[in-house]
């Protein structure tokens, strides 16, 4: 053991240039992998994809695109986690769009797009189902809502979604998209349907 602490001593330089070094790269990737991240979650980004012009074209007009308040709801406030590990996690998920998009194009083509947005919505709704539409909750919270202001409509389907037991998708599933033909969030994946799976 002395033997290696003689040589650290002699090569005291070395070890220090070689912890720098360390230190320098760390923070280098950590910076480029903010970057990355940052980047990939612009509304620029997310459209940048010519099947996501169609997303966009209907998304225009809406109230998570223009209110009164002024504050803008993007791609990533809706279908991006919002947790540092969840969102790498759904990065690197996502980078099977590019196969997609650029190998084997599979929605290319208004047409195509329109044929499988019932199955799009579907899997968007489904993790919006699991995660308690936690992505609508990191805006939308329920302690800062000021009832008085809602309607008296509004007011009633809210609470009695809180009785329920139900989740904002299971109600506010049209409203940033054209809704799908088929069925709701909650006739696909009800709170039983997916303690069943």
């Amino acid at each position: 053991m002395s033997e290696i602490v003689k040589n650290l001593r002699r090569r005291w330089k070395l070890v220090i240039g070689l912890l720098v070094a360390l230190f320098l790269f760390s923070v280098s990737v950590g910076i480029a992998g903010a970057y990355v991240l940052a980047f990939t979650s612009t509304e620029e980004f997310c459209t940048s994809c010519h099947e996501m012009s169609y997303n966009l074209a209907e998304y225009k007009g809406t109230i998570h695109d223009t209110n009164r308040t002024g504050v803008r709801a993007i791609c990533t406030s809706c279908h991006v986690p919002h947790e540092p590990g969840p969102l790498v996690l759904a990065k690197l998920k996502a980078t099977k769009d590019l196969f997609y998009t650029y190998v084997i194009p599979s929605i290319d083509t208004k047409e195509k797009f329109e044929a499988k947005r019932s199955v799009m919505a579907h899997r968007v709704w489904k993790d919006m189902m699991e995660s308690d539409s936690h992505q609508c909750r990191s805006c939308h919270r329920a302690d800062k809502m000021n009832l008085e202001l809602q309607s008296p409509g509004a007011q009633k389907r809210h609470a009695k979604g809180k009785a329920d037991g139900k989740t904002c998708i299971e109600c506010h599933y049209g409203i940033a998209h054209n809704e799908p033909e088929g069925p709701s969030p909650t006739e696909l994946f009800g709170k039983t349907a997916l303690k069943a799976e």
